[in-house]
């Protein structure tokens, strides 16, 4: 028995320190978002992350997904629709935004979702919403806002929005909408055995996009920098978070663990600055404040609401 409590303890240090790099890997698609123009294609680079991550997570729980091979062809219209949204929209069109924003806007446009998905819960899923949690979304939305208009609220109605903000803004509803059909579609698959199903679904919605994208003359050549990139965006932000992921919150929780994830857009604003010289803005940094507060507000209610 001590030495039963002693590997926990072991384990819990190890995963307080793991969650710190959840968002950190995250970041790497969005700096990949901002390098890819001219190297590989939106859809060519989304359909090769998303096809190796998912070859890795079948591997990884092909036993799991034989077996319930039924289940899966029964339901194999959910896993198109959640691929659709979770390796489509937040997948190749997270690149087409990197062709003409920042990858700072994407980080912190982004982390309006979580706020979409507390919206959501209510409107769809019947879920109670207090006080507390409407001012949290009212700061979080100002703050996607601040960012989208560079700060410019005098001149709210002059400012040209870039086409890259529209993109990550459709892709942070398509994320929410990704979170609220799992909700509403339970499942009896794993976790791994699931995220491989919806890998199948995104590949399956991905493909005609990206034969597409290569049938077209202005295509970059899939060379070895992109070949590089699907690696890296497929093992780092895909399959990398996500085992740290669960792993963490078996022993840690999902509340506290989650808890890390609002850290991203900090982590890719820093990034963002260090490795593309990207500039950063005031109206980053208030923007991401609000932002975060909002989502804290609505996270830190929501949690008090369960412990009562």
């Amino acid at each position: 028995m001590p030495s039963d409590a002693i590997r926990m303890k072991a384990k819990t240090r190890l995963a307080k320190v793991l969650i710190w790099f959840i968002p950190l890997l995250w970041t790497v698609n969005m700096v990949v978002a901002r390098q890819a123009p001219g190297v590989v294609s939106p859809h060519v680079l989304a359909l090769g992350r998303w096809g190796l991550a998912g070859l890795i997570l079948a591997a990884a729980s092909h036993r799991e997904l034989w077996k319930h091979r039924f289940v899966l062809r029964q339901h194999a219209w959910r896993y198109i629709a959640l691929g659709a949204c979770g390796m489509w929209i937040c997948g190749a069109w997270v690149y087409l935004a990197g062709q003409s924003t920042v990858a700072m806007n994407i980080s912190l446009i982004y982390a309006s979702a979580p706020v979409m998905i507390a919206v959501g819960s209510v409107l769809w899923l019947g879920e109670r919403f207090s006080k507390r949690q409407v001012l949290g979304v009212v700061l979080a939305m100002s703050g996607v806002v601040h960012v989208v208009v560079r700060g410019e609220w005098v001149h709210l109605s002059q400012v040209q929005l870039v086409e890259g903000d529209a993109w990550i803004f459709a892709a942070a509803i398509a994320w929410a909408a990704y979170a609220l059909l799992q909700k509403r579609w339970p499942t009896v698959l794993g976790s791994t055995a699931q995220l491989a199903a919806i890998c199948a679904g995104g590949v399956l919605v991905l493909l005609p996009f990206a034969l597409w994208e290569l049938c077209q003359a202005s295509t970059p050549v899939v060379g070895e920098t992109a070949l590089w990139m699907m690696l890296f965006t497929a093992l780092l932000p895909g399959v990398g978070a996500y085992w740290i992921y669960g792993w963490t919150q078996k022993i840690l929780g999902a509340s506290r663990v989650a808890m890390t994830l609002y850290l991203g857009p900090l982590y890719t604003a820093v990034t963002a600055w260090m490795v593309l010289a990207e500039p950063l803005g005031w109206h980053h940094l208030m923007g991401g404040a609000m932002i975060l507060s909002g989502v804290g507000m609505v996270i830190a209610a929501k949690s008090s609401k369960t412990q009562a």
